[in-house]
C-alpha cells in the first residue's frame, strides 16, 4: 500500500510539473520542469510495477535537479531550498523500508525478501543534503567592505543653527542629513542601550480607516520638548526627558475613504524673532492635515495662533481647479526659510484626469499671505494668481520633504509626475520637463534656477520620493563643492552640484525599451548615475516560491508579462515593473556623515506589475471602495484604468527570490559601494516567528551619529537596529511593539544623556502591526 500511494503521489507531481513545464517551455522558459515531470511519471510507473529501477531513476532525478540548480543559482540556500525541498524529501521517503522492501527480491534459496539496493539513491540524497548544508554557510548575496574612516571635513556644514543636542527639522536641519554630532552612544557601547520611557499617543488605526494608515513621523526636539504628529494629525508635545505629555491638539480631520494615505510625517518648528520669548506664539509648530489645512500652534501650549491666515488655519484648496475632498493633502512637513513657509501636497494617484494641481506655494510665515506659487504646469507665472485664475489641473506634485540652502537662496523640491502615472499622452512641454526629478526654486521669488530630471516621460510612478540631502563634498584637488544627494525609486543616488544641478558623479544616458501602447510613446534613453543600487534584470532563475510548484508558476507568470528590463512600458497584457513603484529608496531617503562624506541607506527590491484596463472593462465604483494605490486604479476620464500590485506567487509571497532588503554604505566622493548586507528577518512575515535573516522589504529611513552608528527600523520585522557605519555590522537590536516604519532621531537632555527615539505604529501598505508608540532609549547611567 505505501508503494501504491507513493506511485499515485509521484504521478500527480509528474502531471503538475509536466503540464506547467510544457506551458513554460512554450513561453520560452526552462525545459527542466517538463523533463522532471516526465521523469516523475516514469518513476511512478516503475513503482506501480514494483521495479527497483525506480530508485535508480529517482537518483538521476536528484542528481539532474542538483546540477541544474547549482548552474542556475550556485550555493544560494534560499534559492536551492524551493528547487530541491520536495525532491529531497521524496528521495528520503523512497529510502525507507516501506518502499525499498516491496521493490526488492526474494531469494530462491532462502525465500527471504531483500530490500532493493539503496546505494545510488542514498548517495545522491546525501550529496544533495551536504550541498544544502554547505550553502547555509555561504552568503552569496553579501558584499563586505569598509567605508573610509578619515574625517575629511573638520567642521562640516550641517545646515541651519541647530544645537548639537537638538533635532529641529525632519532631517534634523534644513540640509536633511539625518546626522547628529552626538557621540555618547558609539560602536563600543551601543549594545547596552535600554528603554527609558514609552508613550502611547492614543491615535490608533480604526476599522473605517483607509488601508494606508501609517505612522511615519520623526519627532522634533527643541529645548526639553518633543513635537510630533499622528496619522489622524493630532499634534503632541512631550517632555523630552520623561516622555510625559505636555499638550495635545486634535484638528478633527475626520475620515474620508477617498484618501489614499492617512499619515503625517512631521510638524514644522519656527521661532519668531519679532515676538519676545515667553509671549504667546513666540515659538510655533505648524501642522499639516489630511483635509488640506495648515494650522499654526503655540509650541508652549498647543493653542492656535489666530493671527496666522484665517484664525490660525490656512486652507490649501484655494485656487485649486478641482476640490473633491480627500484628493489633496499634505503628508509631509513644510519648510520655513526667509520668513516663508513653503509647502507642497500629495495628489491621489490614478483617480482621475481632473485632479488638483501639484503647485508649490510659499506663504508668509506670520500672516499666511501667499508670497509666490510655482506650478509645474505653468512654471513661469510665480506671482500670486489673480482673482479667478486657477492652478493647472493634474500638474506634477511634490508630496515629500524639501531641503533648503538659505545661503544660496534655494529650496530643493523632489517632483512626482502627472497622473495618471502610467499614461503619458497629452502631457504638456512644461509637464514633461518638470517631473520625476529635483527642481531648485528661488526662496524669494519661486523662480526655478535649475531642474535635473531622473526619468524621462515617466510611465512607472517613479516620482522622486526622498528628501534631497545637502552637504559639502571635497574634490580630488581639495576644493569643497556644495553638493546634493538625491536617492530615487529606480535605485540611483544622484550626486549633484546644488548650485546648478550639474553632476559631480557621472550621469549617463542608456537605451530604454520601447513598445508603448499606440496612443503613447517611450523615451529612447533614460539617465543612470555612476552611484546606483539598481538590481539586475529579472530572469527565470530569479523566480522563487516555497516549493518548486509555486516557483514554476512564478516563472510562467514572468514569461506571460511584458518585460524587457527596467522601463518596460505599461501594456494591456500586463507589464513587470522592477524596481517597482514601492521604490529602491522611498521617503526615508538616506543618511550621510558630512565629516567622512559617506552615506548609509536601505535599498529595497520588490517587483510590481501594472496592467492597463480599457475603459469599457472598468467596473462601476463599489459603494464601500476605499482609496488605495494597489488593485484597480480607476483613472476616470482616461481611456485606460490600471491594475497594480506587487508581483506575488500563488501563496502570496514575492515571486522574486530574496534578499528583498539590504543595508548599504557608500563613499560619496568616489561613488564606491563599500558593503551591502541583508537586513531583517521573516519573524513577523510568517505564521511561526522564525528568525531567519533573509533580507526583507522595508520603508522608513536611517539616522547616523558621530559615534559611528547608523540606526534603522523600517523593515517589516518589528525591530529597531543599530549598525556599525564603517562596516555595516549589526551591533544591537530591540523588539518594537508595532511596525517601525518611521525614521529614528536622537538628542541629549539636561543631565547629559543621549537619547534615541523611535516611533512604532505600523504601515498599512506593507501590513505591519499597527500601534501608537513613541519609545526612547539611552545607555545605563553608569555606562555614559
Amino acid at each position: 500500500m505505501p508503494v501504491t500511494i507513493t506511485a499515485v503521489l509521484f504521478t500527480l507531481i509528474g502531471i503538475a510539473l509536466a503540464a506547467g513545464g510544457a506551458q513554460l517551455l512554450m513561453l520560452g522558459g526552462s525545459a527542466y520542469y517538463l523533463i522532471t515531470g516526465i521523469a516523475f511519471i516514469v518513476t511512478a510507473i516503475l513503482l506501480f510495477l514494483r521495479r527497483a529501477e525506480a530508485l535508480w531513476l529517482y537518483a538521476l532525478i536528484i542528481l539532474g535537479s542538483l546540477g541544474w540548480a547549482l548552474l542556475e543559482v550556485g550555493l544560494d540556500w534560499w534559492q536551492l531550498g524551493p528547487r530541491g525541498g520536495v525532491i529531497i524529501v521524496a528521495g528520503m521517503w523512497l529510502l525507507t523500508p516501506w518502499i525499498r522492501k516491496p521493490l526488492g527480491f526474494v531469494s530462491p534459496n532462502t525465500g527471504h525478501r531483500y530490500s532493493a539496493g539503496a546505494t545510488p539513491l542514498a548517495a545522491s540524497v546525501g550529496l544533495a543534503v551536504l550541498i544544502a548544508i554547505i550553502s547555509m554557510f555561504v552568503n552569496s548575496n553579501d558584499l563586505s567592505g569598509n567605508l573610509p574612516t578619515d574625517k575629511i571635513a573638520a567642521a562640516p556644514a550641517l545646515g541651519g543653527n541647530v544645537p548639537a543636542g537638538e533635532w529641529h527639522q525632519y532631517g534634523r536641519t534644513p540640509y536633511g542629513q539625518r546626522y547628529s554630532p552626538l557621540d555618547q552612544i558609539n560602536v563600543q557601547n551601543v549594545s547596552d542601550l535600554q528603554e527609558v520611557w514609552r508613550y502611547q499617543t492614543g491615535d490608533v488605526k480604526l476599522p473605517e480607516d483607509v488601508g494606508e494608515t501609517t505612522y511615519q513621523v520623526t519627532p522634533l526636539k527643541i529645548g526639553n520638548s518633543l513635537y510630533l504628529c499622528t496619522p489622524h494629525n493630532w499634534a503632541i508635545a512631550l517632555d523630552a526627558t520623561t516622555g510625559k505629555q505636555k499638550w495635545k491638539y486634535d484638528p478633527n480631520v475626520g475620515l474620508n475613504p477617498d484618501r489614499q494615505h492617512q499619515t503625517c510625517r512631521g510638524v514644522t518648528y519656527y521661532k519668531d524673532p519679532q515676538i519676545a520669548a515667553g509671549q504667546p506664539c513666540a515659538e510655533r509648530v505648524y501642522l499639516p492635515t489630511s483635509d488640506a489645512r495648515l494650522i499654526a500652534l503655540d509650541a508652549a501650549n498647543g493653542q492656535v495662533c489666530r493671527f496666522f491666515a484665517e484664525n490660525g488655519v490656512l486652507r490649501l484648496e484655494q485656487k485649486m481647479p478641482h476640490n473633491p475632498a480627500g484628493y489633496y493633502y499634505s503628508t509631509s512637513p513644510p519648510v520655513i526659510a526667509a520668513g516663508k513657509i513653503i509647502i507642497g501636497g500629495a495628489v491621489n494617484d490614478n483617480y482621475s484626469t481632473q485632479e488638483q494641481s501639484g503647485v508649490i506655494r510659499a506663504f508668509d510665515v506670520n500672516s499666511g499671505a501667499l508670497v509666490w506659487n510655482w506650478d509645474s504646469g505653468n512654471p513661469t507665472q510665480t506671482q500670486p494668481l489673480p482673482e479667478g485664475q486657477k492652478y493647472t489641473t493634474n500638474s506634477p506634485n511634490s508630496w515629500s520633504v524639501f531641503s533648503v540652502d538659505e545661503e544660496l537662496g534655494l529650496v530643493y523640491i523632489p517632483l512626482g509626475n502627472q497622473v495618471p502615472d502610467q499614461l503619458g499622452m497629452n502631457r504638456s512641454e512644461s509637464v514633461e520637463k518638470y517631473s520625476a526629478g529635483i527642481v531648485a526654486l528661488d526662496i524669494n521669488t519661486g523662480a526655478d534656477r535649475w531642474m535635473r530630471q531622473f526619468v524621462h516621460h515617466d510611465l512607472w510612478d517613479m516620482d522622486v520620493p526622498a528628501q534631497p540631502v545637502l552637504m559639502n563634498l571635497s574634490k580630488p584637488d581639495g576644493a569643497m563643492v556644495p553638493a546634493l544627494v538625491g536617492p530615487t525609486k529606480q535605485g540611483d543616488i544622484y550626486v549633484l552640484d546644488r548650485r546648478n544641478g550639474e553632476p559631480i558623479l557621472p550621469v549617463t544616458e542608456q537605451p530604454a525599451p520601447g513598445g508603448a501602447i499606440p496612443e503613447d510613446r517611450t523615451a529612447p534613453t533614460q539617465p543612470i548615475s555612476a552611484l546606483n543600487f539598481r538590481p539586475p534584470t529579472l530572469q527565470g532563475k530569479d523566480m522563487w516560491g516555497v516549493t518548486m510548484f509555486d516557483q514554476m508558476v512564478c516563472r510562467i507568470r514572468l514569461k506571460q508579462l511584458k518585460y524587457d528590463g527596467q522601463y518596460t512600458p505599461p501594456s494591456l497584457q500586463g507589464t513587470l515593473v522592477y524596481p517597482g513603484n514601492f521604490g529602491t529608496f522611498n521617503w526615508g531617503s538616506v543618511a550621510v556623515d558630512p565629516e567622512r562624506m559617506v552615506m548609509f541607506g536601505m535599498p529595497t527590491y520588490l517587483a510590481f506589475t501594472s496592467q492597463l484596463v480599457p475603459r469599457s472593462e472598468v467596473p462601476p465604483k463599489g459603494q464601500d471602495e476605499k482609496g488605495s494605490e494597489q488593485g484597480l486604479n480607476r483613472n476616470d476620464g482616461a481611456p485606460y484604468a490600471v491594475r497594480m500590485g506587487p508581483f506575488l506567487g500563488p501563496l502570496g509571497i514575492p515571486c522574486q527570490a530574496p534578499p528583498w532588503g539590504y543595508v548599504t554604505g557608500a563613499d560619496l566622493r568616489t561613488g564606491k559601494i563599500a558593503y551591502k548586507h541583508k537586513n531583517g528577518t521573516v519573524y513577523d512575515m510568517t505564521p511561526l516567528p522564525l528568525p531567519f535573516k533573509v533580507g526583507v522589504p522595508g520603508i522608513g529611513g536611517p539616522m547616523i551619529t558621530k559615534g559611528g552608528i547608523a540606526f534603522l527600523g523600517a523593515a517589516v520585522d518589528n525591530y529597531l537596529r543599530a549598525y556599525n557605519l564603517t562596516t555595516g555590522e549589526h551591533l544591537w537590536e530591540t523588539r518594537l511593539p508595532a511596525g517601525g516604519q518611521a525614521t529614528p532621531m536622537t538628542y541629549s537632555v539636561d543631565d547629559g544623556r543621549q537619547f534615541v527615539v523611535m516611533v512604532a505604529g505600523g504601515h498599512g501598505s506593507i501590513g505591519t502591526k499597527p500601534g501608537d508608540y513613541v519609545i526612547a532609549y539611552s545607555l545605563p547611567r553608569q555606562r555614559q
